[in-house]
């Protein structure tokens, strides 16, 4: 499975911003898929995460009730659609997808991984 993220830039605090992960190579509606970044001189930390039906997600306390993931089966994408944005979200962003049909937090559960995308908030 080859993830590619994609949709960063530079936005304002407060804005909105959708980034998208389009997967290829292998059944992406069998997969577990996660988003993670990682800030200049910070370890990689989780974001958020959705199970194989769709039906569960899971979020850090940093992001929850402002950002949320989603995704297209049927396109083979992945979202994270993301509002409210602070100068603190600033990070290279990368999806991660893993063949179970359950959710994870921790980074080592996934198998797959995708280049970031840089998302930049600054005013």
């Amino acid at each position: 499975v080859q993830l590619q993220a994609s949709g960063g830039g530079l936005v304002r605090p407060g804005d909105s911003l959708r980034i998208s992960c389009a997967a290829s190579g292998g059944t992406f509606a069998g997969l577990g898929l996660g988003w993670f970044r990682q800030a200049p001189g910070k370890e990689r930390e989780f974001v958020a995460a959705i199970s194989r039906s769709d039906d569960s997600t899971f979020y850090s306390d940093s992001v929850k009730d402002r950002f949320s993931i989603s995704r297209d089966n049927a396109r083979n994408t992945a979202y994270l659609q993301m509002t409210g944005l602070k100068l603190e979200d600033t990070a290279v962003y990368y999806c991660a997808a893993r063949d179970s049909p359950t959710l994870a937090v921790i980074a080592g559960l996934y198998y797959y991984w995708g280049r970031g995308t840089q998302v930049t908030v600054s005013s």
